[in-house]
């Protein structure tokens, strides 16, 4: 069982993994949730696809003074290092402890997805995040006792009641309530 642990949720503008338009993260340690973080994000390319407008709700008007990947990226990394690594001097490895941290997404092939390609498009070096997929545990677990294994209903049979579904944040904190049932 996993114990410590980042859960993250993208949404994005359009079909381009790279447009994340906004990002959702809860960190958890000792299995407790000790932080979240939420922030919109100038997607790159920068335009918006009825679809995706249509699922998130964001608009091109939302993200407009939002910062780019690269400046929210530095802020959760040093939300990250203060909360898994408080007494840490020395910043210059930060993305290599940061992946000793397991991440978890409900279905991780799109989210660790996003992340690699906005890492390309900021040129950013792409520590090897290593991803759990709580979509693949639920199939696992539940097999075909639930009717779909999509976040909502997964949750949900993970005594989970999904709020806000498609707010990045709102996501990331129902995969960890389901990390925490079923990791």
């Amino acid at each position: 069982m996993i114990r410590d642990f980042i859960t993250i949720d993208f949404e994005t503008a359009n079909q381009q993994p790279s447009s994340v338009c906004s990002v959702g993260v809860v960190m958890v340690r000792n299995g407790q949730i000790v932080d979240t973080f939420y922030s919109l994000i100038q997607p790159e390319p920068n335009y918006y696809s009825y679809f995706c407008q249509r699922v998130h709700g964001i608009t091109q008007s939302d993200t407009d003074d939002a910062p780019v990947f690269s400046k929210v990226w530095q802020l959760l990394e040093e939300r990250i290092v203060d909360v898994f690594f408080p007494d840490m001097q020395d910043t210059d490895d930060i993305r290599h402890k940061i992946a000793a941290i397991p991440f978890v997404a409900h279905n991780a092939r799109f989210d660790e997805g996003c992340l690699k390609a906005v890492f390309r498009v900021y040129q950013m070096d792409y520590p090897d995040y290593r991803f759990y997929d709580t979509l693949t545990a639920s199939r696992r677990q539940f097999g075909h006792s639930l009717p779909n294994h999509q976040l909502h209903t997964v949750a949900a049979a993970c005594g989970y009641d999904l709020q806000r579904h498609h707010h990045a944040l709102a996501d990331a904190e129902a995969c960890a309530a389901i990390a925490l049932y079923l990791l």
